[in-house]
């Protein structure tokens, strides 16, 4: 079992920064970081990673380099998007699953 949480560091419109660590004992071997926007964002590329998104609902997902990481590791992933009437952050992230704040 691992402990892990991702959180924005920087949300620059239109460009998001985001910090996912491993504070456990084990390491992370792959990860996905979900999260929903409340407004009507739609990411147009990002890095550090891959992306997918339906509706409101986006994952970004980790590049064949930097799946892994260790004890104590972090990596960083962002994306740049677009939007047109609302452009409110996510307030709410979820790394393999496991809900972060």
């Amino acid at each position: 079992m691992f402990e892990a949480c991702a959180s924005v560091r920087a949300f620059q419109k239109p460009r998001a920064v985001s910090m996912i660590g491993n504070t456990g004992s084990a390491a992370i071997s792959s990860w996905s970081l979900t999260f929903t926007f409340p407004g009507d964002q739609k990411i147009t590329s990002n890095f550090n990673g891959g992306f997918s998104q339906s509706g409101e609902n986006a994952t970004l997902t980790n590049a064949s380099y930097n799946g892994s990481i260790a004890p104590g590791g972090s990596v960083s992933v962002g994306f740049q998007g677009t939007w047109t009437s609302n452009d409110t952050s996510p307030t709410s992230f979820a790394l393999n699953g496991a809900s972060c704040s």
